[in-house]
């Protein structure tokens, strides 16, 4: 019996001490409930205020070997056909949101693909931002651009950056 009131006790007493050099020691005071509650809250509107840019529908392009084979391997976690075709060697598999682009001889390495216009089920959405102005953006920040898309032309454009992996990303716009 005594042991464990030890126990119970040097576990007070470490919470205790950890309060007090945390609140003390560091300065750092102690925030009652409601204030928590008004931060969280406050941020959480000032990320809504931040503007970010409308990339459109996303997808991944994959840049497989046996087209047949990745489509029967998708299939099997329940994606099926959406666009593209065999003699194309692209097909467009869906999931509910999830877009995968399948390409055989195409490119090399996988691309993160997003279309500025586009909805999941490339139906035309009413806002988004213009891949040129997209481009302008991410020039802005000091990110390099490969293939620009020309800035003084409207509609289908495109575009290509690389993450600082290496991975290559695409934004192509449609209409």
């Amino acid at each position: 019996m005594k042991k464990t009131l030890f126990i119970i006790a040097g576990f007070a007493i470490s919470f205790a001490l950890g309060f007090y050099l945390n609140t003390v020691i560091t300065q750092q005071p102690v925030k009652k409930e409601s204030e928590k509650k008004n931060n969280l809250s406050t941020n959480h509107t000032n990320n809504e205020k931040k503007e970010h840019m409308k990339l459109g529908a996303f997808s991944i392009s994959l840049s497989v070997k046996d087209l047949k084979v990745s489509k029967a391997f998708y299939e099997n976690l329940g994606f099926t056909h959406f666009a593209g075709s065999m003699k194309q060697n692209y097909l467009i598999m869906k999931n509910e949101n999830a877009l995968i682009g399948l390409f055989q001889g195409m490119f090399e390495g996988n691309i993160l693909t997003f279309n500025p216009g586009w909805d999941e089920n490339a139906k035309n959405i009413e806002q988004f931002d213009d891949v040129r102005k997209i481009q302008q953006e991410l020039k802005r920040k000091g990110i390099s651009i490969n293939g620009e898309a020309d800035e003084n032309s409207k509609g289908p454009a495109s575009f290509m950056i690389t993450d600082p992996d290496g991975n290559v990303v695409l934004i192509d716009q449609h209409r």
